[in-house]
């Protein structure tokens, strides 16, 4: 029998946003610019680390690609000497899994340092199940062994006792797994608790991007005409699992992907930075709506105990920071000084937040596009 229907859990207003009037640059990392202009609380010289108990970082794009670190990653982190936590949606590798690989990379990782998707949906499932109750489970051996581990019975073909389901990706998932969730939820099963551990449209695989569970949980929405309550990020549950698991209140989260990394960060009113070392890239930041928007852009973690530059906003519409520098010229925004190419990118996602235009409204000079790296014909996309 369940605790409570289970809903959607609503977006909250990202903590890290200003809503202040423009005024005169100040001395944190960022002037203080208008609305939808994300403040960087950083003081001169301070590094993005400054101030943080606890780094919480994304794993694939952020730390390694594939079976490999990213150039740099460990390195990084060991040098920090902070405490660092891990928050993946993959469900279909257990967390003991992910420390492994982190330890064959070089990186002191335990099982208690990586939250998973599939822990994210196994605390909504106590809140929702009374303890010992039968859960009918769609994914594979990551998310069975967190399901068992809370105390529930994992089922696999729906009976008038399931409790509830919960969905989580496996390359294993198929038809079958699919249509017995379908079964679990609809006619007089209609308001079972039904958790997935993200909704990831798609992932990236060896072949290039395949279906992920995102995918897979819109053809179970399609059979039964409802949505799941959503763990992963970029829904809150699963920050707040990795809060709690570490006992702190606030952190910074490092990602690679706007929609669900900085998304959820800013949803949990967490510190955010992202690395250009994953999926999103310029493009991206630039027509990033303003819950997308992180609060710091590096290029990769080598960047975490390097000095954070400061963002000037003068008189004429330029925008700078250091050697880096754009003008925004009515609905144009144009290159003055090219510098270093994250700073460029910085100064550019300032002057284009600031103006209050949405990206198709904005005109984005062509030599900027080209200093960038974003393809002429791809700046709207």
């Amino acid at each position: 029998m369940s605790k409570s229907s289970a809903t959607s859990p609503t977006a909250q207003t990202p903590a890290n946003q200003t809503t202040a009037s423009p005024t005169p640059s100040d001395s944190s990392g960022v002037s203080a610019g208008p609305s939808s202009v994300v403040r960087v609380s950083l003081a001169a010289g301070e590094t993005p680390v400054s101030g943080v108990d606890l780094i919480l970082l994304d794993l694939d794009g952020v730390v390694y690609k594939g079976e490999a670190a990213i150039a740099g990653a460990v390195e990084a982190l060991n040098a920090s000497e902070l405490r660092i936590g891990y928050i993946t949606n993959n469900a279909s590798r257990s967390a003991a899994t992910v420390a492994d690989h982190l330890l064959r990379l070089g990186l002191e990782a335990a099982e208690s340092d990586v939250v998973t998707s599939s822990q994210a949906a196994a605390r909504l499932l106590a809140d929702l199940v009374e303890p010992g109750g039968e859960v009918l489970v769609v994914g594979g051996e990551g998310l069975i062994v967190e399901v068992e581990r809370a105390g529930f019975i994992a089922v696999f073909t729906g009976t008038p006792e399931t409790a509830a389901v919960v969905q989580g990706f496996a390359p294993t998932v198929g038809w079958e797994s699919l249509a017995q969730a379908a079964f679990a939820l609809q006619g007089e099963y209609s308001e079972r608790p039904w958790v997935a551990t993200n909704n990831d449209w798609t992932i990236p695989v060896a072949g290039g991007i395949a279906p992920g569970n995102g995918t897979l949980v819109s053809a179970v929405h399609t059979a039964v005409g409802r949505l799941p309550i959503v763990a992963g990020k970029p829904e809150v549950p699963i920050f707040e699992a990795a809060l709690e698991r570490f006992g702190v209140a606030d952190a910074l989260f490092i990602g690679d992907r706007l929609d669900t990394d900085i998304l959820g960060a800013n949803r949990a009113g967490l510190r955010s930075a992202l690395v250009l070392t994953g999926i999103d890239g310029p493009k991206q930041l630039l027509a990033a709506s303003a819950p997308m928007r992180p609060e710091l852009i590096l290029t990769d973690l080598s960047e975490l105990t390097l000095p954070y530059p400061a963002t000037e906003f003068e008189a004429d519409g330029v925008v700078r920071v250091r050697d880096s520098a754009v003008r925004m010229n009515g609905h144009r925004v144009e290159l003055v000084a090219p510098g270093a190419h994250v700073d460029l990118v910085r100064a550019s996602c300032a002057a284009v937040w600031a103006s209050g235009l949405a990206i198709y409204g904005i005109d984005v000079d062509g030599l900027l596009m080209d200093a960038l790296g974003i393809a002429r014909d791809d700046s709207r996309r």
